[in-house]
């Protein structure tokens, strides 16, 4: 057995020995209860608990690096006890499956990966998180498992509901879903209020399509262990998906019967059966990421710069608001989302070719400037779906 020198600081709480298929039922009935914080586990002792559960989820807050680390300890301790297993994952959609297969089998780059998965498109989080995870699972080739369905369908069915889908739109609506029980709705309604949805069915489309995401992501990762009974599965995922176990598990459990072991990082709010492992384990953030400090924005097949950081990079040599960006290290530049490819890996002081159009009275000139990176002003650069600024 090789040496476990990759297990992070951290340690575990056991915070449920209930049977998986009474730890719903539990969950209503629990009084109060303590936890001993001075006898956790240490993480190393943890993996051997882990590897008699077909199925592992590891439940992260999305921009927390140290959750991402924690996820690849427990990937490499399972790893080193039993290379038969897969990693399931949210970040990719459904029909990118081969792109995620051709990235872990070596036949394409990682900027291909990023590329083709529209992976900024349809994430958006900083790569840097969730790199290491995908390089070793490439260098182990470790199967990766695309659990989602695509955002459009879960977003369509937030906005109508699921009855009212034409039938175009139900190519990856699960076969098959439960109605959810109401501890389950009752902590998405706190999500649902931070969201722009109104009309009287407004939370009960939400509901809806909470349930499409979870039902669907479980019939993804079951169908690809009916497919290969001899690996186990660990599912990396967002921690609502996974606490209580109502999310993603029981509707996993109902399908397949496989055992599985709940594991979520700290940062969460902390309930009775929430989970039956707790991470406890020090904040940790990425270093500021290089950037050329301009919002972008995608218009007509160009990624043109919308306002300047004043004094940044970008400004100081002299790119000007309007500017279409047309090459970042000689890696040509359509979107948004290519941009963020080109950048993803660069640290602040590195210098990058940047080729712009800029448009004028006479016409339009091409312009090829070098431009040294500045930091992100505001670390950790952990970026959501959706922003714009390089």
């Amino acid at each position: 057995m090789r040496h476990r020198s990759y297990f992070p600081c951290l340690l575990v709480l056991a915070l449920s020995a209930i049977p998986t298929a009474s730890r719903l039922a539990a969950q209503d009935q629990a009084a109060a209860g303590a936890v001993n914080l001075d006898a956790p586990l240490t993480i190393d002792k943890l993996i051997p608990q882990l590897a008699n559960k077909r199925v592992v989820f590891v439940g992260e807050m999305h921009e927390r690096y140290d959750h991402h680390l924690n996820q690849l300890a427990i990937v490499k301790g399972l790893h080193d006890l039993d290379a038969s297993m897969a990693i399931g994952v949210e970040y990719f959609q459904q029909p990118f499956q081969q792109y995620v297969d051709d990235y872990i089998s070596g036949r394409s780059t990682e900027d291909e990966f990023l590329r083709r998965t529209e992976y900024f498109q349809r994430w958006g989080y900083d790569y840097r998180l969730y790199a290491p995870i995908f390089r070793y699972a490439r260098e182990q080739r470790i199967p990766v498992r695309a659990l989602n369905v695509p955002n459009a369908l879960v977003s369509e069915v937030a906005k109508i509901g699921i009855a009212a889908l034409p039938e175009k739109d139900r190519a990856y609506l699960p076969k098959q879903i439960e109605p959810a029980d109401e501890a389950y709705k009752n902590r998405l309604r706190a999500a649902f209020e931070q969201h722009p949805f109104s009309g009287r069915d407004a939370f009960d489309h939400f509901v809806e399509a909470q349930l499409v995401w979870d039902e669907g992501m479980a019939e993804s990762a079951a169908a690809y262990l009916s497919a290969n009974p001899k690996r186990r599965l660990v599912i990396l995922c967002g921690v609502g998906h996974v606490v209580y176990g109502s999310g993603i598990p029981k509707r996993l459990e109902r399908r397949t019967h496989d055992t599985y072991a709940i594991v979520v990082n700290s940062g969460e709010e902390i309930g009775p059966h929430i989970a039956d492992y707790l991470l406890l384990g020090q904040e940790k953030f990425l270093p500021p990421a290089g950037v050329l400090g301009v919002m972008l924005d995608d218009k007509g097949g160009e990624a043109r710069v919308t306002s300047l950081q004043h004094d940044g990079a970008a400004e100081k040599v002299g790119l000007h608001k309007g500017d279409v960006l047309l090459a970042i290290n000689a890696q040509p530049v359509k979107t948004v989302a290519d941009s963020r490819i080109a950048l993803w890996d660069k640290k602040p002081g590195q210098r990058v070719p940047v080729k712009v159009r800029r448009h004028h009275l006479g016409g339009a000139s091409d312009l090829d400037f070098e431009v040294e990176l500045g930091a992100a002003r505001n670390p950790p650069a952990n970026m959501p779906p959706g922003s714009s600024s390089k």
